[in-house]
């Protein structure tokens, strides 16, 4: 895991700024929580948990201190979503999110869940299993089929998006992770998706691809790719994804 000064200044000054808020808890799940965090690379996802109720006056205060964070360098990587221990069990609940600059509501899914009972980092406050109910191994793999189903099948015959870095980065890690968890109910990194797609029948030069950009040594020059190799990229990643995507659902529907 590689983290330095930059990362732990900005989560310390996103916990100051929290201090006006009536806080319970901060956590953090995902990479940071799981040890596989690369700064500047990976996201910073985080989960607050406010006494509540969140008001629209929370909304505003929220929006405020995220504003406030605007020029700290690693902030654009910053993912964090707010619940009340009065909605935290709840798993189909819209929670007050900040991510890609702007905020929405989107659910804490079971893997988040999971994510945070298995390693979640407690940066602040109560431990997650005091306020989260666990999550069964079948509503983990219940969401896992669905959203392979559901959202990235239907993904991969959208072209437009594939030419972009996260979207095949994303999309063949999580297939990797789907499958694991699947099969033996247990949660793995992007590294360990890396190693296992070539094996799943991934094409070898995008995971060399993925591999080179989120884990080369910090300061090697960066390659322009070329459009070309964007566009070849994204056609072998759907060819992978679409009939693997397919097989999993059949095999675990």
């Amino acid at each position: 895991m590689t983290r330095s000064d930059a990362t732990d200044r900005l989560l310390d000054r996103f916990r100051a700024e929290l201090r006006d808020l009536a806080l319970v808890a901060v956590w953090a799940h995902g990479s940071l929580g799981g040890g596989d965090y690369q700064e500047g690379r990976s996201d910073l996802d985080l989960i607050v948990v406010l006494e509540g109720p969140i008001t629209v006056r929370t909304v505003w205060r929220v929006a405020r201190l995220h504003a406030r964070l605007r020029d700290e360098p690693l902030v654009a990587k910053l993912h964090c979503s707010y619940l009340t221990p009065g909605t935290a069990a709840d798993a189909e609940r819209r929670h007050l999110t900040w991510a890609h600059q702007q905020l929405f509501g989107r659910p804490v899914t079971p893997v988040t869940r999971r994510e945070l009972h298995a390693f979640g980092l407690v940066l602040s406050g109560e431990r997650p299993e005091r306020l989260l109910p666990p999550v069964t191994d079948g509503e983990l793999a219940e969401f896992v089929v669905r959203d392979q189903r559901d959202f990235w099948r239907r993904e991969v015959d959208r072209v437009g998006n594939w030419t972009q870095d996260a979207w095949v980065d994303v999309g063949l890690t999580t297939h990797a992770r789907a499958a694991v968890t699947l099969k033996d109910g247990r949660l793995i990194t992007k590294r360990e998706a890396l190693d296992l797609l070539p094996d799943l029948g991934a094409p070898a030069e995008v995971v060399a691809d993925i591999r080179r950009r989120r884990y080369d040594e910090p300061g090697e020059p960066t390659p322009v790719p070329a459009p070309e190799w964007l566009i070849r990229r994204g056609q072998l990643t759907r060819d992978y994804l679409g009939p693997s995507i397919d097989r999993l659902v059949a095999a675990y529907t």
